[in-house]
């Protein structure tokens, strides 16, 4: 993977000479002369690594590397520092730069120092993403930077060689169906089909009749036998998503398939034998509708061999970046713009969200603003306004905001989302408008 370097140096001939080097080796690389243009440059494309000089006028390196660090946590930075300052050096570690070269420099020492970082980060995106090997999820990477993600992949990856029955379990859009496919094609059966049905979307007889096929004549409409899902995966993997929604009498004959590994179609008269894993999946509490007496016991054990709880997007807040930054590419690529990053004021947006959709509302919230988006960033007007609406920060990073402060802050956000209409704002906040008026007057 080829590198995009920003080099921040005020000697043309050093800038010119690093230039030249870097692009040799294959990086597209942009030059500026102080740190106030490598901000300019960084907000307007982003880059990959930044390679600065401690001494620049305007903006130190030391200054510009702390910006940088504040703002754009994940790009590499390289302090170029000169003979003998090892102090200056010790301090920019210390502030979180990855690396420093002393001038007069090898350019060989710096090549090795790039590459170290370019394999650091061909690494870093084969930990964050799993790609389902099948052609229709190439482009959805199953995002796993935070802590309990990566406790999901762990548990895929110590089942790779089982053959047992999953049950999936977590809220609507967190990627159940995605984690079911990586489970296949990672395991056992990945050369055998994989098929799923959502139990939600049909009534009994249809969903008997998807499952288990029918034979001619079954019922009404039957003009011909038809296979059921049940019998098309053979020896493959079958994804019952939804399985709460399934009525007792199927959830019987599929305890039946999974106990004998044999079951009749709709209308049928012989058993037919089939070799199926089944991985399951509910955002409903499956423990509750056991005590209930709406999900058979039985089944439930049979199913839940291995338990994989998908956590919500707003308790694994980690994967938030990384997952806004691979909908933007692929939606950016779809749409035929070019949008290479987030603003500061729209990523800050998106993690203060709740998103009670998760990964999916992630997924949608991203490509209206490639819609609307018309700079080279995302930035907040192409957020929606319910997501703008409840963030106010209290404690920035110099001093904590007084009461006053907050409900200004909080009273314009709310008159934003009522499009300036200070009737429909007071309303909103349950005062009168001379109370809102008071409060944006402070």
């Amino acid at each position: 993977m080829n590198l995009k370097i920003l080099i921040a140096e005020d000697e043309e001939i050093t800038l010119k000479h690093l230039k030249y080097a870097l692009e040799k080796e294959g990086h597209t690389v942009t030059g500026v002369a102080n740190g106030l243009d490598a901000l300019k440059k960084i907000e307007e494309e982003g880059f990959d690594i930044l390679v600065a000089d401690i001494k620049m006028p305007g903006m130190d390196g030391i200054t510009l590397l702390s910006e940088v660090r504040d703002k754009y946590p994940a790009m590499e930075v390289i302090i170029i520092t000169g003979f003998g300052s090892v102090e200056s050096a010790v301090e920019a570690m210390k502030k979180g730069a990855t690396d420093y070269i002393t001038k007069p420099f090898n350019l060989d020492e710096l090549n090795l120092k790039i590459n170290k970082i370019q394999e650091k980060k061909r690494l870093e995106n084969e930990n964050i993403a799993l790609k389902v090997s099948l052609g229709l999820d190439k482009d959805k990477p199953f995002i796993a930077k935070s802590r309990m993600m990566k406790r999901v992949i762990d548990i895929i990856k110590s089942i790779t060689n089982s053959d047992c029955n999953v049950l999936l379990t977590g809220e609507s859009g967190v990627g159940k169906g995605l984690v079911a496919k990586i489970i296949h094609y990672t395991g056992l059966r990945k050369d055998k089909p994989f098929l799923g049905v959502n139990c939600a979307i049909f009534t009994e007889e249809l969903l008997a009749s998807e499952l288990f096929g029918h034979e001619r004549g079954a019922f009404t409409g039957a003009v011909s036998s038809k296979q059921g899902l049940i019998e098309i995966a053979n020896n493959g993997t079958l994804f019952l998503d939804e399985i709460a929604e399934m009525t007792p009498s199927l959830q019987a004959k599929l305890l039946k398939v999974i106990e004998d590994r044999e079951f009749m179609r709709v209308g049928g008269t012989r058993s037919l034998r089939v070799n199926v894993r089944f991985i399951a999946a509910t955002n409903q509490n499956i423990n509750t509708l056991v005590s209930n007496g709406r999900f058979r016991e039985d089944l439930y054990y049979r199913l839940n061999v291995m338990d994989i709880y998908i956590p919500p997007l707003r308790d694994r807040k980690e994967d938030i970046i990384p997952l806004s930054r691979h909908f933007l590419e692929k939606h950016a690529k779809k749409a035929n713009k070019k949008i290479d990053g987030f603003s500061k004021e729209a990523m800050d947006t998106l993690m203060s969200y709740g998103f009670p959709g998760n990964v999916r509302e992630l997924e949608n919230i991203i490509e209206r603003a490639v819609i609307l988006e018309k700079s080279l960033r995302i930035t907040p007007q192409s957020l929606p306004q319910s997501i703008k609406l409840f963030q106010v920060e209290t404690i920035g990073p110099d001093r904590i905001k007084t009461i006053d402060e907050i409900n200004k802050e909080y009273a314009e956000k709310v008159l934003e989302y009522a499009d300036d209409n200070k009737s429909k704002a007071a309303d909103l906040l349950g005062i009168s408008r001379t109370s809102l008026w008071r409060i944006l007057k402070k």
